[in-house]
């Protein structure tokens, strides 16, 4: 391509917790797609933004890092590209460092090795809004100046400064520089980073000065938020509060998506004829398979969104550093590192992003040991397993007087998948490795009150990252399913249901010798196998598998068959499995490609199976003998 005609590179890089992503946001808006690194499983985020001139600008969200010294894998990814060193790609015409203003004593170290690689840079000071509400006064002249790099306010969640921002990109831009520049670099010594830390400190005095009147809301909030007892109080009260919303407030929403997909069943089997050789076929692979299968998972969509809003309601807010903090001296104990908090909470959207987080953990044993405790923490695909056997065996109900009963089996489980990963971690670290866990260190940024924009964009990612699975994985596993629980057909003077004569019927009866002593029925061992590829699927094959032997049972009547077909110790050990059982293909190959260990992989696959089979084990067990089968 034309160097005059193509678009400006620029990358984005700057300290964790700056607001570097939302000013990404801001910048591209939904013009942003989402991939990897090629040959790393590192996040790559790229998106446009049309420049003043007409010219467009392609932006790199690069991970957060420290310095160009890359102690992590994300941040040896972030020192590549801005130096041009990553797999089929070029390096950036220009650099904007993202500073939070609150806090710029860490980023002038990484702005000072980046300009010292003589790379047209911008700064952009973010969260200036909440700098000048604290009092801060910040020469911006004599820091442009000291630094030698145009220096731009910006408030990224209200999107100010980004006209200002996108002409400082273009007035910086020099084409011809990437193409010129050979990418040598040499890795600072001490005395070098003697010199850059005393330069920072120097710039910082002579910038910076702290307010007249300094801001003490912010100490004495976290006086009480950071209270070794009363903080942890708190955040098990946020938690408690975050699972009684997941029933009570997504009751409304999930009846009318129901109703939606009824009337959608309803209407489809009316037109579509149920007479002839290949009809009554077609009818049955639409409404039993298809919408009762993908309606069946997509039904729990307003649980998920109300989750993830609390997640990210509390990160904008600047809590969830707080409760890291907080976690630090449990997870301590347990032999995990204070930064595997941040990959663990992760988790509990989705566990693939979980394990790629524990990058920014820099020893290689402590990475290793969060990764493998991931998957236990309680993703957000296990919310639709969760909710209907807990609506099916649990009953709707108030105790203490204002809890649900179902809310609190939830939060249950949630600290099960929370307990279990500490106590698996506690048991790495003293058979497989010992020593001290590395201290912890990290910024609390400053409290800020969330965008609401942001925040509704973010939802609606969340939302259409779950309908894309729900169309490329679900839908045709729904098809595979339905396939299996209808062919063959029954032979002949046939007497049971036809789909005890099916492919999927021959197999659930084969295995469910194996899974008899947890329980386990034929239909639920179906189930499980689709339910490899992603743990909701196992929803959407029970609503099939129970679909084709009665039309009657799909839907909102799954619960209430489940509750007359099982015992309540089954649906007990149903629940126990699904804590600790690894039944996400997706999960596993990323850990193995983080890892680069299939042996790794295949121990995580052996103990989680083992611990999944001995806690069914044991709760069925336990169920029955207190008269629950």
């Amino acid at each position: 391509m034309d160097v005059a005609v193509r678009p400006v590179r620029v990358a984005l890089v700057g300290n964790p917790n700056s607001g570097k992503t939302a000013l990404f946001n801001a910048l591209t808006g939904a013009h942003q797609k989402v991939a990897n690194y090629a040959g790393v499983t590192v996040e790559r985020k790229e998106g446009r933004v049309q420049g003043t001139s007409g010219r467009s600008i392609a932006l790199l969200d690069l991970p957060g890092t420290y310095s160009l010294r890359a102690r992590s894998p994300d941040e040896e990814v972030t020192r590549d590209a801005v130096l041009g060193r990553l797999q089929g790609e070029v390096a950036p015409d220009v650099i904007v460092a993202v500073a939070d203003a609150t806090n710029l004593r860490l980023v002038l170290r990484l702005i000072l090795e980046l300009k010292a690689e003589g790379r047209p840079m911008v700064l952009a000071l973010n969260m200036f809004d909440i700098a000048e509400r604290q009092g801060l006064r910040i020469d911006l002249e004599r820091l442009s100046a000291s630094l030698g790099v145009p220096v731009i306010t910006t408030t990224a969640t209200r999107k100010r400064g980004i006209p200002e921002l996108v002409s400082a990109i273009e007035a910086a831009a020099a084409p011809a520089w990437s193409e010129a520049h050979d990418g040598a670099w040499v890795a600072p010594d001490a005395a070098a980073i003697r010199a850059a830390h005393g330069h920072a400190e120097q710039i910082m005095r002579e910038c910076v000065h702290p307010p007249e009147r300094p801001d003490t809301l912010t100490g004495r909030i976290d006086g009480v938020l950071l209270h070794p007892v009363g903080g942890l109080v708190i955040l098990l009260a946020l938690l408690f509060v975050m699972f009684q919303a997941v029933f009570a407030w997504a009751t409304p929403a999930m009846d009318g998506i129901e109703a939606v997909f009824g009337i959608l069943g309803t209407g489809v089997a009316a037109i579509v004829p149920d007479t002839g050789a290949v009809w009554p076929l077609v009818q049955s692979l639409i409404v039993d398979g298809l919408i009762a299968g993908v309606g069946g998972v997509l039904v729990f969509l307003p649980q998920i969104l109300i989750l993830f809003a609390f997640i990210i309601l509390l990160e904008d807010l600047g809590y969830m550093a707080r409760a890291a903090f907080l976690m630090d001296r449990i997870m301590g104990g347990a032999g995990l590192h204070g930064r595997a908090f941040i990959p663990l909470l992760s988790s509990f959207a989705c566990a693939i992003p979980g394990v790629m987080a524990a990058r920014v953990i820099d020893a290689k044993r402590d990475r290793l040991t969060t990764i493998m405790v991931a998957p236990l923490m309680t993703c957000s695909a296990r919310i639709p397993v969760y909710t209907l056997i807990i609506g099916a065996f649990i009953p709707q109900q108030t105790v203490w007087g204002f809890a649900s009963l179902q809310g609190l089996v939830m939060f249950g489980l949630y600290a099960s998948g929370i307990v279990s990963a500490l106590a698996v971690s506690f048991v790495i670290r003293k058979v497989l490795w010992r020593g001290a866990v590395e201290p912890f260190m990290m910024e609390l940024p400053a409290y800020k009150l969330p965008d609401a924009k942001n925040v509704l964009f973010n939802l609606w990612l969340r939302a259409k990252i779950f309908m894309q699975r729900a169309a490329r994985i679900i839908l045709p596993l729904m098809i595979l399913v339905w396939a299996a629980s209808t062919f063959p057909y029954p032979p002949a003077g046939a007497t049971g249901p036809a789909i005890d004569y099916s492919f999927a019927g021959m197999l659930g009866q084969a295995l469910e010798p194996v899974f008899a002593p947890i329980g386990f029925n034929w239909q639920m061992v179906v189930a499980l196998i689709p339910g490899m590829a992603a743990r909701e699927v196992a929803v959407a094959a029970l609503g099939t598998v129970y679909a084709v032997g009665d039309a009657e049972s799909a839907g909102s009547l799954l619960g209430p068959t489940l509750a007359a077909q099982w015992s309540l110790a089954t649906g007990l050990a149903f629940l126990a499995w699904y804590v600790f059982a690894p039944q996400c293909v997706a999960t596993l190959g990323v850990v193995k490609r983080e890892l680069n260990s299939w042996k790794w992989m295949w121990v995580m696959v052996v103990y989680m199976f083992a611990l999944a089979y001995l806690a069914a084990f044991a709760t069925y067990r336990v169920a029955v003998a207190l008269g629950g089968g």
